[in-house]
């Protein structure tokens, strides 16, 4: 009896996979959703019958039963890098241009996809199976969401045919909330008395962050699935048949795909979707074009921070009329005093809008831009709001001045001085309020040292109170001195507490990021952290030894340099530690042995994993890929090495064994 229930279980769970394939991936459903739900309703009631077959890759094991404590964080074991953007037909081709030189060859093409506006997200399946899900976050370290995926029924708990996929398998996609659902939540929202979100990708992120996953089964989200990660064994030599590949795995990719034999094809599929992709179902802000074949994309590498082999083609940004009620002065954590027009609030896509920025004084003279001026104002990357125009002729010449570019700071009364050969003034008083502030708000954010609790109205009560004056002075506080801010009680001020003595031992790029340096970001940051592997050594660096690292260049090394060697940034720093600041090092290399050199790794070896082997490369100097070329120094070859040995022998490239490379290391 029990076997024959078994039976029928397995059966219903592999008819909803079936069902689940072909309205994900095929778009080809056979049933409605409701003969789908009875389906489903079904096998629970099966599984309710008899728990002892539930599996955790069922269908009905999508939604978690009670709400997690929090995110864990995961490491991304080949890091989630950002693209590129451009924003028309020449930039376009000046990518080709640059793609034609590092190849040294006109025999490529590529693979053009729609950019769907969503969450990056990474899947890792083991044997088939989906054992983690991660955000993108910094690139490197995510959050795992592992819960809400999986209430994503586009997302498959187990592949199909997974005995033929690698056995580990790391997928990238893009989770995003289709335009009715979204609409739907909306207007759930408005009934409910609650704000709407401003726009899908916002909602899908927001959906991500829950802690309850009952709620986010509710939000009916999709994805796409765009690339790969971490792959233990190669699934095609190819990015299109890789997408191929995926999508018999089950795993849904998005059905607009093409191809592209030039550049020149590449525009006219980008311009073909500037007007009939609002009839999609999902929202969409451009397309990524990326080189085809995974040998040619080894070749040309990436940056600090987005590959060299594809780029993002934005569409035009949609662009709203409104009239500017004011313009105002802010000063940022560098002591850069930005103008900012108040607008008459204005709808946008998507979003209402009430400020936007107007860069520089430079750019607000070039434009005109005047208090009562009629203004058109656009997104800068889908995200800042920014005026692009003036309508001179609408206005009042009787009342309209000029804005006048200040001569001192509007948070201090210091005095301001333009950058040499730049376009930036800035507040050069090191005691400036607003810049202390601004300093101390980015200096515990997500990014950077991440200290929970301590927000901006905090912060500013801190600084106003003058209880806080450097960043060192965040790690001097007390019980008693927060207690006392307003609206804090007992609780508040101990979270607060608890989150500060967590960040003393953040990583050592975040303590680097978090310092403000002009023009480090958090890719630079993770450089640095790297190359030194102690904040002792980066600060005894010189600036020719600066200079020397690949992807710094000469202003990026100034700008340490001269930070690291101010007595009272020194100063701060040294506070800091005293205060048991502890940054956790980063690993350093262990010798220079195979600088410069870019090695293919295949087959299984002895002594090391595939993580572990990878490691080692760069902890002395080298660089791996993964897939042979002519720019391939050498491959190392383990037990039962495949298609990479052979590409290796007809090339004549060097194939050496692993007690080889042991003796080259030593």
């Amino acid at each position: 009896m029990k076997t024959k229930v078994k039976e029928q279980i397995e059966q219903l769970r592999a008819t909803l996979r079936r069902h689940d394939y072909l309205y994900y991936v095929l778009n080809r459903p056979e049933i409605s959703d409701q003969q789908y739900d009875t389906l489903f309703a079904e096998l629970k009631q099966f599984e309710a019958q008899h728990p002892e077959f539930i599996t955790a890759d069922s269908p009905t094991q999508r939604v978690s039963e009670r709400p997690i404590e929090g995110f864990a964080q995961v490491q991304h074991s080949v890091p989630m890098l950002s693209i590129d953007n451009t924003y028309s037909d020449q930039e376009l081709r000046e990518f080709d241009k640059r793609i034609r030189k590092g190849l040294e060859s006109d025999d490529f093409e590529y693979v053009v996809e729609l950019k769907i506006d969503g969450l990056a997200i990474s899947l890792h399946y083991e044997s088939g199976r989906l054992v983690t899900a991660a955000t993108r976050g910094d690139g490197r370290t995510g959050d795992d969401v592992t819960a809400n995926i999986r209430t994503i029924r586009a997302v498959p708990l187990e592949l199909m045919n997974s005995q033929s996929c690698p056995a580990v398998l790391e997928v990238r996609g893009e989770v995003y909330m289709p335009k009715k659902a979204f609409s739907e939540l909306n207007k759930a929202k408005i009934e409910a008395g609650e704000p709407e979100f401003a726009n899908p990708r916002n909602a899908a992120a927001g959906s991500l962050k829950l802690l309850d996953a009952r709620i986010t089964a509710t939000r009916k989200l999709s994805f796409f699935a765009y690339s790969l990660g971490k792959v233990s064994s190669p699934l095609a030599q190819t990015h299109w048949d890789s997408l191929e590949k995926l999508k018999a795995l089950g795993l849904p990719t998005n059905p607009y795909t093409a191809k592209a034999k030039d550049i020149e094809e590449v525009i006219r599929i980008c311009d073909s979707w500037a007007d009939k992709k609002d009839k999609l179902d999902y929202a969409v802000d451009g397309m990524v074009i990326k080189l085809n074949r995974y040998d040619q994309q080894d070749t040309l590498g990436m940056t600090g921070r987005s590959p060299r082999w594809c780029i993002a083609y934005k569409f035009p940004a949609e662009q709203a009329e409104t009239v500017v009620e004011s313009i105002e002065v802010q000063v940022g954590k560098t002591g850069t005093l930005t103008p900012v027009a108040n607008l008459k609030p204005v709808k946008l896509a998507g979003t209402t809008v009430k400020r936007a920025s107007l860069h520089n004084f430079d750019m607000l003279t070039k434009l005109d831009v005047r208090c009562g001026d009629t203004v058109m104002i656009e997104k800068a990357g889908e995200i800042i709001p920014q005026v692009v125009s003036v309508k001179h002729k609408q206005r009042n010449l009787f009342d309209s001045k000029p804005f006048s570019i200040p001569t001192s700071c509007p948070a201090c009364g210091g005095p301001v001085r333009k950058d040499d050969n730049g376009v930036f003034i800035r507040c050069i008083n090191t005691q400036c309020p607003a810049i202390l502030k601004e300093r101390l708000i980015y200096f515990v954010g997500k990014g950077q040292m991440d200290i929970d609790n301590l927000g901006p109205a905090l912060i500013e009560q801190l600084v106003d109170k003058k209880l806080v004056k450097t960043f060192a002075d965040i790690y001097r506080l007390t019980f008693g001195q927060l207690v006392q801010m307003d609206r804090m009680g007992d609780k508040s001020a101990a979270n607060v507490m608890e989150s500060i003595e967590h960040s003393k031992t953040r990583p050592l790029w975040r303590l680097i990021a978090s310092l403000g340096i002009r023009n480090i970001g958090g890719q630079t940051a993770q450089i640095l952290a790297e190359e030194f592997g102690s904040l002792e050594d980066l600060m005894n660096a010189d600036i020719e030894r600066l200079q020397a690292i690949e992807q710094i260049g000469p202003i990026v090394a100034q700008s340490v340099y001269d930070y690291l060697h101010d007595p009272e940034n020194i100063q701060v720093i040294r506070d800091m530690l005293d205060a048991g600041v502890q940054p956790a090092a980063a690993s350093k290399k262990a010798s220079n042995k195979l600088e410069d050199l870019t090695i293919v790794v295949t087959g299984t070896l002895k002594n090391y994993s595939r993580q572990s082997i990878e490691q080692t490369i760069k902890d002395h100097g080298g660089k791996t890929a993964g897939s042979v070329s002519k720019k391939t120094s050498f491959v190392l070859a383990g037990e039962n090495a495949g298609s990479k040995l052979d590409k290796a022998r007809q090339l004549g490239i060097e194939i050496i064994d692993e007690d080889e490379f042991q003796r080259r290391i030593q």
